[in-house]
């Protein structure tokens, strides 16, 4: 089996971040966000994935020739000229999606995370003989977002309602999708949309099917629903495979620490917090709710809330970091700074307070 993954373009809403890597590349959880799809992908039998993207594919490429060794999956890029939409560029992995096999393949978003429960969608699919099945998840507020109403029994999809006033449902389209080959038919090569111009004519001739995502969801693309993302995963975790997450009298609730990172005397790391590799956090220094990327310092008695610390950057001596602050890489805070909100571009030193969130260049 195939899968395409609809990378698309620069990442701004995850900036600073996105200015070292492109966005698939971000760590969360410790590994790369594209890492945790094609781990489920292959898990179902994906032998290749196809990114496509229309933004440093030589950088995305570099990096993950290491993980198709280690993972033994071939990945390949199609290149965007010009933005294509959602389907646009279906069209133009067409050659690398058909092999004459007749299987259906997988389209992802690439910056859905989810318990990626793909050996039911394949199940589901093959059982209502359809063209294509999306995924669905259910939100409390479906007015935000634009509503697939379905047969609850079938699965089949009725139609999509774009922010619906009055309810008609609270059922949003997840991001995932396995269509078959015969789709790509029904797509042109130019800039168009999957979800407003191909997805509404197969549901008019009955043959596209909606299954219900078990577990959670959520679309990290940007800064808070990243932390909140993470506290989901780590959640999930928990249920799954708990061995991973850390404990001990200086851990409250989920924490996945890297095997390499050092953690001082008297820290009280948790809730919701991800430690990456190489990371030194001095004694007496209290995390909640923040991801802490490779290579990090965090010296003594320094407090992290709700926060997302780059690559390779110090929090220095008693420093306070909170409210959605986001260091790029090689950020360095001063010993006694605050932050309140503050989104520090890379390679910047922090010598005075961030009183308000502000952008700091």
């Amino acid at each position: 089996m195939k899968a395409l993954i609809l990378v698309g373009g620069f990442g701004t809403r995850l900036r600073p971040l996105t200015l070292s890597v492109p966005k698939p590349l971000v760590d969360f959880g410790n590994k790369p966000m594209i890492l945790h799809q094609i781990e489920a992908l292959k898990e179902v039998g994906v032998t290749e994935v196809v990114l496509a993207i229309n933004y440093q594919p030589e950088v995305m490429l570099n990096f993950l020739k290491d993980f198709e060794n280690k993972l033994d999956i071939k990945i390949t890029c199609s290149q965007e000229t010009e933005p294509l939409g959602t389907a646009g560029p279906l069209a133009l992995a067409r050659e690398k999606l058909i092999d004459g096999s007749g299987d259906p393949f997988f389209v992802l978003n690439s910056d859905v995370i989810s318990e990626y429960p793909f050996s039911q969608l394949i199940k589901f699919h093959k059982s209502h003989g359809g063209e294509a099945t999306i995924m669905v998840t259910k939100v409390d507020e479906p007015s935000k977002y634009g509503v697939v109403v379905m047969e609850e029994g079938t699965g089949k999809v009725e139609r999509f309602v774009e922010k619906p006033k009055i309810f008609v449902g609270n059922k949003i389209n997840a991001g995932v999708y396995l269509l078959n080959p015969s789709v790509l038919d029904r797509i042109q090569l130019k800039p168009t949309s999957i979800e407003k111009e191909v997805f509404p004519k197969i549901a008019d001739e009955r043959k596209l099917y909606a299954m219900v995502l078990p577990g959670f969801w959520m679309d990290i693309g940007q800064p808070r629903d990243y932390i909140t993302g993470l506290r989901l995963y780590l959640d999930s975790l928990r249920k799954k495979a708990s061995v991973k997450l850390a404990s001990g009298p200086h851990i409250l609730g989920n924490v996945l620490i890297h095997g390499s990172a050092v953690i001082g005397e008297g820290c009280l790391i948790g809730p919701d917090v991800s430690i990456g590799p190489g990371c030194v956090v001095e004694a007496g220094v209290r995390l909640s709710r923040c991801t802490v990327m490779r290579g990090v310092r965090i010296k003594k008695h320094a407090c992290i809330s709700s926060s997302i610390i780059g690559w390779h950057s110090t929090v220095g001596q008693w420093a306070r970091v909170e409210n959605m602050t986001i260091l790029g890489e090689d950020v360095h805070v001063c010993d006694e700074i605050y932050s309140n909100g503050g989104v520090v571009l890379p390679h910047k030193e922090i010598k005075s307070s961030i009183l308000k969130p502000e952008i700091v260049m």
